[in-house]
């Protein structure tokens, strides 16, 4: 609920108030002018002499009625007045309550007076809001922790293999050059292992304690893209992948060249770990109606919608298992959505009969060209 709503609840109660107290003024009013023209007709109806008690009070009122009727007019505000502020200090007692109540009971639904219906409705949403907030919270920091320990335990495994084969090779000078070379070649493996572990530790703290800003340059992305790929040819000559680019020639795009080659790099990683061996990644770039299109598309395992739905999400992964070397911090997506929005684009995934899919939507305006 924003601003502009709160204030039309409030002026709506205010309202509601206000015409409450001149209806009840107002009728206040008028039954006390009934009951004096019916008095007063009753007065001049009959013959008096001038001792009744009655005719003594009507005639001294008659005297006075300046005064009695400023006195009938001053009570009556006095008293709906204190009526309705009364009532206002209520609603303030069960706003204030209900606001305690926020913090101290989540669970229960906030019922406030019929006057306060859509405020109870709004401490109600903010209720529901606070809830699915700190339940989100807890799933992350629980996710987090896991991935910590899990980390932890990943760390440990690479760096006995390294520590076992070097000792080997210090203990044993007799080796074979064939066997030293082996050795060293596990040794450099699980050193590289280690450090890509190492690498996710600081992906972690760089997410959760800085904002990502843009340093904005014109680029050939139609080259960047190239490059990257480029790079990934070992990761693909080790499943026996191959790629496909379809894009212009030279496609000039006003970005941040280095986050959004993060967001290739996180795309075509996740492609190459999730592809089926022998298969085609395919990219695709292309502009559209004002949009720039990126498609990262591969051959690989349906992800089921629950999965397909939470794919952004911090330290999720697709695959629980840590026994796959392949596996990541479950970051590398939440970051590329977060360079996508602070380019004003959007990503999306999608994955049916064996294809998984990823787009993102780039505003490509006149200045890209």
């Amino acid at each position: 609920m924003n601003n502009q709503t709160k204030n039309q609840l409030s002026e709506q109660l205010r309202r509601r108030l206000l015409y409450r107290f001149i209806f009840s003024f107002l009728l206040y009013t008028g039954i006390g002018g009934f009951l004096f023209l019916l008095v007063y007709w009753y007065y001049h109806t009959r013959l008096w002499y001038g001792y009744e008690t009655f005719y003594l009070l009507i005639s001294t009122l008659e005297r006075f009625h300046e005064v009695f009727l400023i006195l009938y007019l001053l009570i009556g505000a006095l008293f709906f007045g204190y009526r309705y502020l009364s009532r206002s200090c209520r609603y303030l007692d069960e706003l204030l309550t209900a606001s305690d109540q926020l913090s101290e009971n989540q669970e229960t639904p906030i019922t406030l007076s019929d006057d306060l219906r859509e405020a109870a409705l709004h401490m109600n949403e903010v209720r529901l809001n606070m809830i699915e907030s700190q339940k989100a919270a807890s799933e992350a920091e629980q996710r987090k922790n896991d991935l910590v320990v899990y980390l932890a335990h990943d760390l440990k495994t690479p760096l006995t293999s390294v520590i076992g084969y070097l000792t080997l090779l210090h203990d044993e000078r007799e080796i074979s050059p064939e066997l030293q070379e082996k050795y060293l070649g596990v040794a450099l493996e699980k050193a590289e292992r280690l450090e890509d572990l190492i690498n996710e530790f600081f992906d972690i703290t760089r997410f959760n304690l800085t904002h990502l800003t843009l340093d904005l340059s014109r680029i050939n992305l139609t080259r960047m893209v190239e490059q990257t790929l480029y790079e990934f040819a070992p990761m693909f000559a080790e499943k026996n992948l191959d790629y496909s680019l379809q894009a212009p020639p030279d496609l000039n795009f006003l970005c941040d060249p280095d986050k959004l080659q993060r967001v290739f790099d996180n795309l075509l990683r996740n492609a190459v770990n999730y592809s089926f061996p022998d298969t085609v990644i395919e990219i695709r770039l292309a502009v559209d109606m004002g949009i720039l299109n990126i498609t990262v598309e591969n051959e690989g395992s349906t992800i089921p919608p629950e999965k397909l739905d939470r794919i952004f999400e911090q330290f999720f992964r697709l695959d629980s298992s840590r026994s796959s070397g392949s596996g990541g911090a479950g970051l590398g997506l939440a970051i590329a959505k977060e360079i996508v929005e602070l380019h004003g684009g959007h990503i999306f995934a999608e994955s049916h009969d064996n294809r998984v899919i990823f787009r993102v939507d780039l505003p490509y305006l006149s200045g890209n060209r």
